[in-house]
């Protein structure tokens, strides 16, 4: 029972699917324990809206024990006001941090080995006063990370974002060598120790078309990212590029490659995401805990429906049981 992976799951915006993909996610029995930081009452509500028979375990604190098929572990917060799905609640707002913050809190005091979590809606968090731009940022600032890096992942390929939610205008002066060269520390280390590679190898797109095309269409390439990616590479780190982002996702470059690493996020996140809507997982590396997400949003129109499908926060459960157990055989192996 020592080796039994305990993760919090954070369901996000009530009145979105997260209810409805965490419900249909309990209904199987899984290899492991899984507590929901949530509001019981949406989640009972949901669930007879979906018709789904479950039972729902609500306590502050729970023993560890595997899954159950049919029974979801409840660490109970609560909404301000009732919940109907479908309908944003600016109300509601607070809730949903709150939930995310308790849940990354019990991370770092080690009751839960990993998070997952699912959507977010930021404009309802925004019209409540509170500023938010996403879970990565929100994440880092709780736990004082110093450099955080968004990476989703699909069974065929990895996109590691340099900037994440930017305007596209604010995105050239984000682009500095201490910031490119923090990303692919972080990105190369928690490869290492979280994904299994001896010596992951890194594709590093440009920022310009055709890579700036030696100085004709930018120079950034010149004068940041090419002299950072030198200065690693005589540091032992495994990196091509920068090459033009138009060639980077070609079968024959992805062939010799472990990630792909995108100065923003318009210029990876599409590709993955036409290759794997659905099943890919959005992976938060930098950070003192393990964080994975589904890579789809709140779809307020489907909440209730019975029209939604689990297969990304399957995923980003098997991933993040992935990650703990690679972190474990790292910590242990001599």
């Amino acid at each position: 029972m020592n080796n039994l992976i305990r993760i919090a799951l954070t369901a996000g915006e009530p009145a979105g699917i997260g209810l409805d993909v965490a419900l249909q996610w309990a209904m199987s029995a899984q290899q492991v324990d899984l507590v929901a930081f949530a509001d019981p009452n949406a989640l009972q509500q949901r669930a007879e809206l979906l018709n789904l028979p479950i039972q729902l375990d609500v306590r502050e604190y729970h023993p560890s024990a595997p899954h159950q098929a049919g029974v979801l572990k409840v660490r109970p917060y609560f909404t301000a006001q009732p919940v109907t799905a479908g309908q944003l609640n600016v109300a509601n707002a607070s809730y949903v941090l709150e939930c995310l913050e308790q849940a990354c809190r019990s991370c770092q005091r080690g009751e839960f080995d990993a998070m997952v979590t699912a959507p977010v809606h930021k404009g309802v968090i925004n019209d409540g006063g509170i500023a938010f731009t996403g879970h990565t940022e929100f994440l880092a600032k709780l736990t004082h990370a110093r450099c955080v890096v968004m990476m989703l992942a699909t069974s065929q390929l990895r996109v590691a974002l340099v900037t994440t939610h930017l305007p596209l205008s604010q995105v050239p002066k984000a682009i500095t060598r201490e910031r490119v060269e923090q990303v692919l520390r972080v990105l190369e280390r928690d490869l290492r120790r979280y994904f299994g590679f001896e010596k992951p190898r890194i594709l590093v797109c440009g920022l310009n078309p055709h890579a700036g095309e030696n100085g004709h269409l930018g120079r950034e390439e010149i004068e940041i990212i090419n002299p950072v990616l030198e200065k690693l590479r005589n540091k032992g780190f495994a990196l091509i590029g920068a090459i033009s982002a138009d060639t980077a996702f070609t079968e024959k470059s992805l062939s010799y490659v472990d990630v792909v690493l995108a100065m923003y996020h318009d210029q990876g996140l599409p590709v993955l995401k036409q290759q794997g809507f659905g099943e890919a997982v959005n992976i938060t590396l930098g950070l003192p805990i393990i964080r994975t997400s589904v890579d789809h949003g709140t779809a307020l129109e489907l909440a209730g429906t019975n029209q939604t499908n689990a297969g990304s926060l399957i995923q980003a459960i098997e991933i993040a049981r992935k990650m703990v157990k690679n972190h474990r055989h790292v910590a242990h192996t001599p």
